[in-house]
């Protein structure tokens, strides 16, 4: 496990009794506090130790001991870049301008009038940070460090696209990408930039390639796992974590550092998602949610020093703590901001989840949660009950139909309850007819607040000819004034 570890003595003397606001920890410190944030590429909700993996991800799983994991934690989209843009801004990526995947060749990217949590930190001096992937635009305009991060080192979009390039800041300094030594050198270049800048508040994001396919991994790990390549990539993922919480450590700003972990949606071809419904391109569980840790010692309470929220891990730690408060990756920006005591961007969709992560709440109210695929509307959350609107006339995994592919109301709503059935395959619709409506009524005043192409493609959805309950469960909708 990651450096010297801390005995379970000093990590309860560490973490107070006493649950800490954002404001009490900025004036322990001599500085704001220290952000950083790991995000994986295709890794599934059940690829940790901690979520019930039989890959041994130790540091993780300590990561997991000392602060508190998320059992519904949602990414912005099911794909990478529409992903990205929703996690960087704090805004559905269909209101930023990235619906879909960016590929090379495109001139677009993260729209460039909704601040990125980097560009919302500068104002309260942090330096900033991108390693890896970045995925929201390869235009100059849109790369990190026009975006607020002082330096980038990483691939600016999926390692499978061509060409292949490997940049520091905007010099591509590689091509192709080696990509067995790509998780080594990220980390080296995280662990640099702790080392220099610890006497300075900084947000540091690692955004890992991998396990998205090619898989790669070092001579180091290669067969680590004995269970085959995937496991090994995600083994040296754990291993990456581990270093750089040991630098934080190393260099005296442990304590003042949230540290963040996660992934950008499901799993693709590999990977597991725990028994959820969907994968990677889905609506279903599977393809938006995501395992996601926080860990900051004294704001982040252990399991220890709360008496609720508590399951024992496996291997003979002490207690983790555990979250069921639905969050999203939405709501790191306007929390990170609070945190660091700066000003919130205006016209977000997600929340401050500080309260949760601080112990203080269990849950927090928030607006309905809207699932999209491209501009397409297909899925809603409100509460405990998920609402199924639309679907693809085809598996995403397979070949587009002949006609094409096309975005259908269903025959009738499916409402599911991710407490009791997250895998949703107990349809409780002719059950809860109040809720079905209670949601239509909610996603019928959020969604015209989104750009035309939302308003065109949800009337193009609701157009097609198919008797579908669901379109009169939406009436206002299948008609936007």
């Amino acid at each position: 496990m990651y450096g010297e570890t801390l005995s379970r003595r000093s990590f309860l003397n560490a973490g107070t009794s006493t649950l800490l606001t954002a404001s009490t920890i900025r004036a322990r410190s001599s500085k704001p506090a220290n952000v950083v944030l790991i995000v994986c590429d295709d890794l599934g909700y059940g690829d940790l130790g901690s979520y019930g993996s039989s890959i041994a991800t130790p540091n993780l799983d300590q990561m997991a001991q000392e602060g508190v994991q998320f059992r519904q934690f949602y990414a912005a989209n099911n794909v990478c870049s529409p992903s990205r843009a929703g996690l960087l801004t704090g805004c559905y990526p269909t209101r930023v301008g990235v619906p879909n995947v960016l590929w090379p060749t495109d001139t677009t990217g993260l729209s460039l009038s909704q601040p990125t949590i980097a560009e919302t930190l500068k104002p309260a001096g942090y330096a900033t940070m991108c390693v890896g992937k970045w995925h929201v635009g390869s235009q100059p305009q849109f790369l990190p460090t026009s975006r607020g991060f002082d330096h980038y080192y990483g691939i600016p979009y999926s390692s499978d696209m061509a060409p292949s390039i490997l940049m520091q800041d905007t010099t591509v300094i590689e091509s192709p990408v080696q990509l067995d030594t790509l998780t080594q050198r990220y980390t080296q270049q995280a662990v640099n930039f702790i080392g220099k800048n610890s006497a300075n508040p900084f947000f540091l994001y690692v955004a890992h390639n991998l396990p998205h396919l090619p898989l790669a991994a070092s001579t180091s790990f290669l067969g680590s796992s004995g269970r085959g390549m995937y496991a090994d990539v995600v083994q040296e993922i754990d291993w990456s974590a581990g270093q750089i919480l040991q630098a934080l450590q190393a260099n005296g700003v442990d304590g003042n550092t949230l540290v963040m972990f996660t992934s950008d949606h499901g799993p693709w071809y590999q990977g597991s998602s725990g028994r959820l419904r969907g994968r990677k391109w889905s609506t279903y569980e599977g393809g938006v949610r995501v395992p996601f840790i926080a860990r900051f010692p004294g704001w982040i309470p252990a399991a220890s020093n709360l008496s609720r929220n508590v399951i024992p891990q496996s291997g003979g730690g002490w207690p983790g703590r555990i979250s069921d408060a639905m969050a999203t990756a939405m709501d790191l920006l306007p929390t990170i901001a609070h945190l660091a005591g700066t000003n919130l961007p205006a016209n977000l969709d997600g929340i401050d989840i500080g309260p949760i992560l601080s112990g203080r709440a269990d849950s927090l109210e928030r607006d309905v949660f809207l699932y999209f695929n491209g501009w397409e509307l297909q899925c809603a959350r409100y509460g405990s009950w998920k609402l199924h609107i639309s679907r693809g006339n085809t598996d995403p995994w397979c070949p587009a139909p002949a006609g094409g592919a096309y975005n259908l109301p269903l025959p009738q709503p499916e409402l599911y309850n991710m407490d009791t059935d997250p895998d949703e395959s107990y349809d409780t619709a002719p059950l809860h007819p109040d809720i079905v409506a209670n949601i239509a009524a909610r996603v019928q005043s959020k969604l015209p607040t989104f750009p035309a192409n939302v308003m065109n493609a949800w009337t193009s959805t609701m157009g097609c000819s198919v008797q579908s309950t669901a379109v009169d469960a939406l009436p206002a909708l299948a008609t936007p004034q």
